[in-house]
């Protein structure tokens, strides 16, 4: 196959779009891990939950922008009674409980989704105003490509904003550090713990409802985006933010390239790039010494 500038382009971009997605997880997933401790193996649920709400609110009222908030809101909303019910009464105990919990909370959710929704895949129709590409020095760039790297582009500008500079999230910051130092201080930890929770899971409903347009929206949907999004966060390191976003870019990169060039080997790509990183540095790039 030959190969010229124009096409490395668009793998790039193509890698940076796929990359966006996978940092929106893998930010949900990082907070979650960050403030509770908790690994949420139903992350891909939450997913797969934000693209059937906006394929839901779509069809309803034939408004992406409506149906886009509407997957992070109700997701959001899911998230916050699961953590507040479930999760929260088993804190203090083994850690593998809410590990277990959250695994069949996702076979339990994709089971129902299958019942109500059957297994033929729902897309939402891609918006008017992204229909097309931009054309710049001879490349064309999806206009959908463009606005998912611009909107993770400002979703990571707020969380920045958001955990630096609001009193809320500095709260959540030290209480990830010391919650016991936080508690003595006469702050609800319990209620910052179910808002980074549904906080996180949003973000993962938001980052379904993105590919809702490109992506059929599936029950199982899910299963490989937990699988991938782990792997975003393991080569990142476990609760760094900023090595979510890496991993992200990284993998979303692996698969644009390694798809053009053997596709059937783009699955298999993502496992190998994180063998050879966790060989150079055994906690992820910029993962935390103890941090398991």
């Amino acid at each position: 196959m030959e190969i010229d500038s124009t096409l490395i382009i668009n793998q790039m971009l193509f890698g940076l779009a796929l990359g966006a997605v996978y940092i929106l997880m893998a930010c949900g997933l990082t907070i979650i891990f960050g403030l509770l401790d908790v690994v949420n193996f139903a992350h891909g649920t939450f997913y797969m939950l934000g693209a059937f709400a906006t394929f839901v609110i779509f069809s309803l009222f034939g408004n992406f922008w409506l149906g886009l908030a509407s997957a992070v809101i109700i997701v959001g909303l899911i998230g916050w009674v699961t953590e507040s019910y479930l999760i929260k009464p088993l804190y203090g105990k083994d850690p593998l409980y809410p590990l277990m919990l959250t695994f069949g909370f996702s076979v339990a959710i994709t089971d129902l989704m299958r019942m109500i929704f059957g297994t033929v895949g729902q897309i939402v129709p891609l918006p008017p105003l992204f229909t097309g590409s931009l054309t710049w020095g001879g490349v064309f760039i999806p206009k959908y490509r463009v606005f998912i790297i611009l909107l993770t582009l400002g979703v990571l500008i707020f969380l920045w904003y958001f955990f630096k500079k609001t009193n809320l999230g500095m709260i959540i910051r030290a209480a990830t550090r010391d919650s016991l130092m936080v508690r003595t201080l006469g702050i609800d930890v319990p209620r910052i713990w179910t808002f980074g929770f549904a906080l996180g899971v949003g973000l993962a409903g938001l980052a379904g409802g993105i590919n809702s347009t490109i992506q059929s929206a599936l029950p199982d949907m899910g299963v490989e985006m937990t699988i991938e999004c782990f792997v975003v966060v393991v080569i990142g390191g476990l609760g760094s933010l900023g090595g979510a976003i890496l991993g992200g870019l990284i993998i979303g990169q692996v698969i644009s390239f390694v798809s053009l060039l053997a596709s059937d080997w783009s699955n298999v790509a993502i496992f190998i790039t994180m063998f050879l990183i966790l060989l150079v540095r055994t906690r992820g790039l910029f993962g935390e010494a103890g941090r398991v």
